[in-house]
């Protein structure tokens, strides 16, 4: 059942060969074999989901419409809520936390009959590269072990590349779902900002954040991003945009696509990751598409406004954990500001810490206007800088990483991990849609994905030439050896 895609699970269950029931239990069965070596989730709800999926199986029975994710099981990253349940962040401070409502995605998603299995690992509060800055757990690659599966979403990611789910939700601030799905081998989506909403998800930065989804492939991707592409009335920066059913514009090939490469900030591009977006480059012209060269140069000033914003704003948003209104608390404080002061400084781990402390100071007074003002303008060029290109190109491609996934704790030095965001933040600071695609193998056999990017609300476009490139190479997408070994 695990080789199976999540439309393949779901006609085999509305067509009454297995039922929600057998399907739970599968899939709850593998993971219970294989997670305690990968690490990708933090809860499970076996009751709360076999009791859906017995609610489920009596819909079909008595003929009753099913939704359009009908059996099919999912995972949820840490940050979004489930009404009820826990929404740790993967943090201290909030390890009793339980959910007071559901996300618009949670909603969307049980309203369309999916099976929520669970929630996955992350970076805590989604601050990190690597899934090792979770005060709970560490996540490993299901391609290699002692590999990272990349972050902040690397559970959500891991979860869906050893076939537990054949879908996940995760969180996308700065490249939080593309750069985990190139590390993995799978298909990550981060959709136009305000395309799904982020109601219900545990802000980091409020101008950056996305939900975005995984899957094995693009299929399956246009089916779920479909679902959650909906106009939300709780979220003032949801876009009132009609649905579309994406899976009606999946293309077979890529004549007249014009695909736009900024040759000019790939040049530190290393000789097997130059080798790989050259083939990837050749699969493109194979399929029809038409080549052209463009000028993104002032990308070079991405990665310090992004980490300028998302640092603000994520000192912003953590000031609310302070210990009186969610989460844990420290019994030992004296006083107003002691409860404040050690609440913090035991909850926060050191990374989160660091964000904060950066952020406080690029917005403290007598900075603001050398650092965050700044950052704001340089954002403003770089959406400038998209528009005009995407004016004569209709995608954009680069490199989703600047490296295959490496090995787990191998980069200590900060900076060295904020750069493997490197070819992602910009999708984020200008809100453009983007998506990672496997694209073949490095010579250790770890994945390298490729990112397409395209114009605002063009979604069903991104991944309609994304099915294209997976078409064109159905090699790139294989279950990692872990995982057939295992079972």
């Amino acid at each position: 059942m695990y080789e199976k895609t999540a439309l393949q699970l779901k006609d085999l269950f509305v067509s009454g060969e297995i039922s929600a029931v057998e399907i739970v239990n599968y899939f709850f069965k593998r993971i219970n074999k294989l997670d305690r070596k990968l690490g990708a989730f933090l809860q499970l709800y076996p009751e709360r989901t076999l009791s859906k999926a017995k609610e489920l199986d009596e819909k079909r029975k008595k003929g009753v419409k099913l939704g359009a994710l009908a059996g099919i099981p999912i995972a949820l990253k840490d940050n979004i809520h489930i009404k009820g349940e826990l929404t740790t962040c993967a943090s201290k401070i909030l390890s009793n936390y339980q959910a007071l409502f559901d996300a618009t995605s949670t909603k969307l998603l049980e309203e369309e009959d999916a099976l929520i299995l669970g929630k996955t690992n992350l970076d805590e509060f989604a601050m990190g590269g690597a899934t090792e800055y979770s005060a709970f757990l560490k996540t490993h690659n299901p391609w290699k072990l002692s590999c990272t599966p990349g972050g902040s979403s690397g559970g959500s990611a891991a979860c869906v590349s050893a076939r537990l789910a054949p879908f996940s939700l995760g969180s996308d601030t700065g490249g939080s779902v593309r750069q985990p799905a190139s590390y993995c081998g799978i298909v990550g989506y981060k959709p136009t900002y305000g395309r799904i909403s982020r109601y219900g998800l545990v802000a980091f930065g409020s101008s950056l954040d996305q939900i975005g989804t995984f899957s094995y492939n693009t299929k399956d991707m246009a089916l779920i991003a479909s679902v959650l592409g909906q106009h939300c009335i709780h979220d003032a920066t949801s876009l009132n945009v009609p649905k579309i059913n994406i899976l009606e514009h999946l293309k077979k090939n890529l004549e007249g696509v014009r695909v736009g490469i900024p040759y000019d900030f790939l040049t530190d591009l290393s000789d097997e990751m130059k080798q790989s977006f050259d083939e990837s480059v050749q699969v493109i012209k194979d399929l029809g598409g038409e080549i052209v060269e463009v000028n993104l140069s002032v990308l070079k000033y991405a990665m310090a406004t992004y980490y300028i914003i998302a640092t603000a704003e994520a000192s912003t948003n953590l000031a609310r954990f302070d210990g009186v209104r969610y989460g844990n608390r420290d019994l030992h404080a004296k006083n107003l500001d002691e409860l404040y002061d050690l609440t913090r400084e035991n909850g926060f781990g050191t990374e989160v810490k660091r964000r904060i402390v950066l952020g406080t100071y690029v917005l403290s007074s007598g900075y603001s206007g050398s650092y965050y003002k700044k950052a704001l303008g340089a954002r403003g060029k770089i959406l400038d800088a998209f528009n005009d290109t995407l004016k004569s190109c209709d995608l954009v491609i680069m490199p989703t990483a600047p490296t295959p996934a490496f090995e787990t704790g191998s980069i200590q030095d900060p900076l060295s991990m904020y750069l493997m965001d490197l070819y992602t933040v910009h999708a984020n600071l200008t809100g453009l849609p983007a998506l990672s695609i496997p694209a073949g193998f490095a010579k250790n056999g770890n994945p390298i994905g490729l990112q397409m990017i395209a114009k605002h609300t063009q979604d069903h476009f991104l991944i309609g030439c994304a099915h294209a490139f997976e078409q064109a190479r159905p090699e790139n997408i294989q279950v990692p050896p872990f995982a057939k070994e295992a079972v």
